[in-house]
């Protein structure tokens, strides 16, 4: 097992949100053992008794032995059963744990989140924190940090390229399909391709237009879905003194580089340091791991980028409920010098902000115009306040 980070406390009931193959269930089971009653609503016998009866829950609980935690795997599945929970919340002083991809899905389909009655958290696949000592950073950047990508000993490169594959396929048949997210799956995957195409840069939706066959409106509904169930986000552009400046559209990374690589059937191709592709794969690793750690310390930062007219630009601001915000710029090269921080020292000068930091592939921290450039894991260390494995 792989100690996950994960700030949850278990005295109240909760929405575990992610997307699938994130570890959701590993994670509960590990943590829970014989201590819940598990509803796997991936099981169709399962979930046919349940559609027909939501009652059916409470006295299942009751029939086997009433246990303190009641376990509800896929709730968007059912969202009527949470009316059910919501009433053994209160009844019967029942804690529950709900797993899920997405809490919009939910909200958009009218569910009963139940009032402030369960947190709510996100997880994500591994970050290169938690996998500790068994972290590689090729590896990770050619086929992604799902977990089952790196706790079974017996999968080879080529079964990973075909479970990266599969993932896609299933993506597009149970989450797409399935839940009814769009009425013709041909045009989604061309978008799918596009947009995969087009991670980590701005959104260009006449771009994608044009590309995927696919109009504007559906674009944006697309791009919904995506964010939807959790299989990427947007990076907002920063609101500051910059505004009248800058760019006004947003960013869109996808939740693993292994998917973007499939998306784009490269999966299986090999990886090379010197390619744009690499630099691509390595941000989207990098603004990654920001966004899983925010979300297992449970932290209220907000993050953005900023990029003038001019085409200078700042990778990551990080703004926090207190202070100046942090910025961050992301290097996939080996060794920063001075050229490597000019950005920051340009837009750093109208950008108030605590500290400046380059993040990047050389091995050795130093400071150049007062910006700390340090090795990748170490910035994330010291950003996130984490302790060194």
């Amino acid at each position: 097992m792989i100690d996950r980070i994960l700030n949850l406390s278990k005295s109240q009931s909760f929405f575990l949100f992610g997307p699938r193959g994130s570890g959701k269930s590993t994670w509960l089971r590990e943590q829970f053992k014989a201590d819940a009653y598990w509803i796997d609503l991936l099981n169709q016998r399962m979930e046919f008794d349940l559609a027909k009866d939501p009652d059916l829950l409470l006295d299942r609980w009751k029939a086997n032995g009433k246990k303190p935690w009641i376990v509800i795997d896929e709730v968007q599945k059912l969202p009527r059963i949470l009316d059910v929970v919501h009433r053994g919340i209160e009844e019967h002083r029942i804690r529950f744990a709900l797993t899920g991809s997405s809490a919009r899905k939910l909200r958009r389909g009218g569910a009963n989140l139940l009032g402030g009655r369960a947190a709510s958290r996100e997880l994500f696949p591994f970050s290169a924190l938690e996998l500790g000592a068994l972290f590689n950073l090729d590896q990770a950047l050619q086929f992604g940090l799902l977990p089952r990508l790196w706790t079974d000993p017996n999968l080879g490169a080529s079964d990973r390229v075909d479970a990266l594959f599969a993932y896609v396929q299933t993506y597009l048949k149970e989450e797409v399909a399935a839940e009814q997210l769009v009425r013709n799956l041909d045009p989604f995957r061309r978008f799918l391709l596009s947009a995969a195409q087009s991670n980590a840069q701005i959104v260009n939706q006449a771009k994608l237009e044009r590309d995927a066959g696919v109009p504007q409106k559906q674009v944006a509904r697309h791009y919904e879905i995506l964010v939807d169930t959790l299989i990427g986000f947007f990076l907002e552009p920063f609101h500051g003194s910059l505004r009248k400046r800058q760019t006004s559209k947003s960013k869109f990374y996808f939740f693993d580089t292994g998917i973007v690589r499939a998306l784009k059937d490269q999966a299986g191709e090999s990886l090379n340091v010197s390619t744009y592709e690499y630099g691509e794969l390595f941000e989207t690793f990098l603004m990654n791991e920001f966004v899983k750690l925010r979300s297992a310390l449970n932290l209220h930062w907000t993050f953005s980028y900023l990029r003038t007219k001019e085409g200078v630009e700042i990778d990551l601001i990080i703004e926090k409920p207190r202070g100046k915000p942090t910025l961050i710029e992301i290097k996939s090269k080996t060794s920063v010098g001075p050229a490597d921080v000019g950005p920051l020292v340009q837009l750093g000068k109208a950008v108030e902000h605590e500290q400046a930091y380059v993040l990047s592939r050389d091995t050795h921290a130093s400071e150049i115009k007062g910006i700390r450039c340090l090795p990748w894991a170490q910035g994330l260390r010291e950003i996130f306040d984490q302790p060194e494995s």
